[in-house]
């Protein structure tokens, strides 16, 4: 004879079925107002009796999940907002702009009426990952480094790659070999120019050609003194003059590679390509905010601009036609990719409805609001490829991105964290004010390289100790 199924068996899977019934509507796959399948239907479901179904439905009733319609059934209910599971979102203000994220929580809300979304807007999280703070944050490249080298991956779920989005984004967010951040939006650096500014000049409008060279000699014609910039950019940003050192080809040396004493040079050349745009733009600093670039082009002030396609939403209401080409070269034509990702919290309280939150950020309906209300690129290829009716004015050339995805490079390939990035800022500084020569600057980054390796050095035996 066959064993009968004791009474823990029956507990453990009514508790299968309130777990699962729960989750369907937290996530949303069970709609306000949708009914559930009938009781004797759920008991064949589960494999309980229907007593056991009854009570599971008390449980989810008793949550405020569903309501019981006399003779009808049960149904999903909507939940009053004080007793909303609540997720909180912990993002940069930017992304209010870039991304129209305040938009998308309301018709997050919308769909999923069980989870009401907190936003968080925070510059600076990772003093607080070791906290309950926030379940789902945003981050870019750049963060997740900082991450990597706090030590606090951990504190992240480890997510699976999504289908369509650009496969070569993944990369931005991996830890040893595990996605520990969702890819949602991202954006090569690049040129924006004023078209009029061109014809009036009669200068040839920039393409994949152009050297530094070429846009030095372009400004030049370009700028009218007292009245506008023939180029102009916030260049001490880190997602602005690294890009001219991922153009070297050379990275941060590893401990006992001295091979990169000869190639040094093209260091030397970067910076110095930096000095003379630094040069060209006539003044000192002046203007000490990235935001300065757009708000100058936007007044007709600069003729061309180092941008993202991020930036390019503060252009919405340009009066003026522009339009968007790739990065001068010098060694290469690589250009700095920035991503911006989204993460869960492994010790998250609200897992499952965090998840269902970074699901919809995800899906095509988010990534195609995205496409269609901003100038930002969504992660999913579908939607960043959509081609239907624009909300807003874009430039002629803006699927450029997917011609120059062999150019893209990440600020990680440097090799370099970000507090080394701004120490080597620092000596780049004296050279662009004059104070060092070619030769003095080769002789300083020498000495800084070995500086680093040796802090490196000393960091690793105070770890083994």
């Amino acid at each position: 004879m066959a064993d009968r199924p004791s009474r823990s068996t029956f507990h453990e899977r009514m508790d299968e079925m309130v777990s699962v019934l729960r989750d369907e509507m937290i996530s949303g796959k069970r709609q306000v107002g949708e009914f559930l399948p009938s009781e004797r239907a759920l008991g064949k479901q589960f494999r309980i009796s229907n007593k056991s179904v009854r009570d599971a439905l008390g449980i989810l009733q008793s949550e405020g999940l569903i309501e019981k319609i006399p003779k009808v059934g049960s149904r999903v209910a909507s939940l009053p907002d004080d007793k909303a599971i609540r997720v909180r979102f912990a993002y940069h203000n930017e992304l209010v702009h870039e991304c129209d994220i305040s938009h998308l929580i309301t018709m997050f809300h919308k769909e999923h009426p069980h989870i009401r979304v907190q936003p968080m807007p925070l510059m600076d999280f990772t003093e607080f990952m070791d906290s309950d703070l926030f379940d789902v944050f945003s981050v870019n490249h750049i963060g997740f480094q900082q991450i990597v080298k706090e030590g606090l991956t951990d504190r992240l779920e480890t997510q699976q790659p999504r289908e369509n989005v650009y496969p070569y984004l993944f990369k931005s967010f991996l830890y040893e070999g595990e996605l520990k951040v969702q890819p949602f939006t991202f954006s090569p650096v690049i040129l924006c120019y004023n078209k009029a500014h061109f014809a009036e000049k009669n200068v040839l409008e920039p393409d994949s050609s152009w050297s530094w060279d070429d846009l030095i000699r372009a400004a030049a014609q370009l700028e009218i003194p007292n009245e506008r910039f023939g180029f102009y950019t916030y260049l001490q940003a880190i997602n602005r003059w690294p890009t001219l050192l991922l153009q070297s080809g050379l990275a941060f040396p590893k401990p006992g590679d001295r091979s990169y004493v000869e190639r040094l040079g093209t260091w030397v050349e970067a910076l110095r390509i930096c000095r003379d745009l630094i040069r060209q733009q006539s003044m000192k600093t002046i203007f000490d905010r990235e935001e300065d670039t757009e708000e100058l082009f936007l007044q007709g002030r600069a003729s061309m601009i180092m941008t993202t396609y991020f930036r390019l939403n503060e252009l919405k209401k340009a009066p003026f036609e522009y339009d968007i080409a790739p990065l001068p070269y010098s060694h290469n034509s690589k250009t700095q990719l920035i991503t911006i990702g989204l993460g869960l919290m492994a010790g998250s309280k609200q897992k499952e409805a965090s998840k269902a939150f970074i699901d919809f950020l995800l899906s095509y309906t988010s990534q195609q609001t995205i496409r269609s209300r901003t100038l930002s690129i969504p992660a999913l290829k579908t939607a960043a490829e959509w081609n239907g009716k624009d909300s807003v004015h874009r430039p002629s050339r803006f699927p450029m991105h997917r011609e120059i995805v062999p150019t893209f490079g990440l600020i990680s390939e440097l090799n370099m964290n970000e507090r080394m990035i701004s120490s080597l800022l620092k000596e780049a500084k004296y050279y662009w004010s004059g104070l060092y020569s070619d030769d003095a600057l080769q002789d300083r980054l020498e000495a800084w390289i070995e500086d680093q390796l040796e802090e490196q050095r000393q960091q690793q035996l105070a770890a083994a100790e």
